[in-house]
């Protein structure tokens, strides 16, 4: 039996469900319809022009993306516009677009899970706790909350290794030649904490669970000052490079999940993509 749209949402809930997304999110279908016949996926990070083309020229039937095409409701759809002209050139190619955004950030074997094992943590928890399951939940959404869901993760190293070591390791990791980093004094790092993408707001929390240094991007200026006074290092890798190489490694998961099911589908990860935010 061939795999549908409709089946594929139902095994990505399955992996990270939508009732761990955060409120102001809009994770799930995009763009689309239910009973399309889906053969090959191409994984993004970002719904962007370029990765609908690329998803199109791969003949893909789906793309599926960290980051939602659609946060708020929009008025019209237009070429030349934006989020409208992504749309239309989806519709226009037949192309499904599926985001799996916070849900997937939070959930047990998600995002900051997978970066932290990338990393080599061991003892892997949540850093900040959903608070899933408090008001009209579902049961499903009350089983999630004693399980480790949560946004962020925190785990130990298996040796203490040196501040500059660990900046070398994360630069590998990440395939970039140069990290922002908070730290006025000689830091053993031993204890870690991750929040891939945007993960500023929680160097209090990361402090508190007795991190001695934070991986994250979008670092403001008012939160390095803030980490700086707790003497917690944090490394600002970028909102790109630290949701992306874990997002990649999420494809390998849904792989096997689809082979194991008996659907034989390809998955393709699009690896022209680019940060736009380039150091000159």
């Amino acid at each position: 039996m061939a795999l549908k749209l409709k089946d594929l949402l139902d095994i990505l809930d399955e992996l990270a469900p939508v009732e761990l997304a955060e409120a102001w999110d809009n994770p799930g279908l995009q763009v689309g319809f239910l009973d399309q016949t889906i053969t090959k996926i191409v994984l993004s990070l970002d719904p962007t022009i370029q990765a609908v083309q690329y998803a199109l020229s791969q003949e893909a039937q789906v793309l599926v993306t960290h980051h939602p095409l659609i946060f708020k409701p929009i008025s019209s759809i237009r070429d030349g516009e934006y989020p409208g002209g992504v749309v239309y050139e989806a519709i226009r190619g037949g192309l499904s677009i599926v985001a799996m955004h916070t849900n997937l950030d939070a959930a047990h074997e998600g995002i900051n899970t997978v970066l932290a094992s990338l990393l080599g943590l061991e003892n892997i928890e949540p850093l900040y706790q959903n608070k899933v399951g408090e008001q009209g939940a579902s049961r499903r959404s009350a089983e999630m909350s004693n399980i480790k869901t949560g946004i962020g993760r925190i785990g130990n190293l298996v040796s203490p290794i040196s501040l500059p070591a660990f900046i070398s390791t994360v630069k590998k990791l990440l395939g970039l030649s140069v990290v922002k980093v908070v730290s006025k004094r000689s830091v053993t790092v031993s204890r870690v904490a991750v929040v891939g993408g945007s993960g500023g707001s929680l160097i209090r929390e990361a402090w508190q669970k007795g991190a001695d240094l934070l991986l994250t991007g979008d670092v403001t200026y008012h939160q390095a000052r803030e980490a700086e006074f707790l003497g917690l290092a944090v490394i600002d890798g970028g909102h790109f490079a630290t949701e992306r190489v874990a997002f990649k490694a999420f494809g390998k998961q849904l792989q096997a999940q689809l082979q194991n099911r008996g659907w034989k589908v390809s998955i393709v990860f699009n690896e022209r993509e680019s940060d736009p935010l380039v150091p000159l």
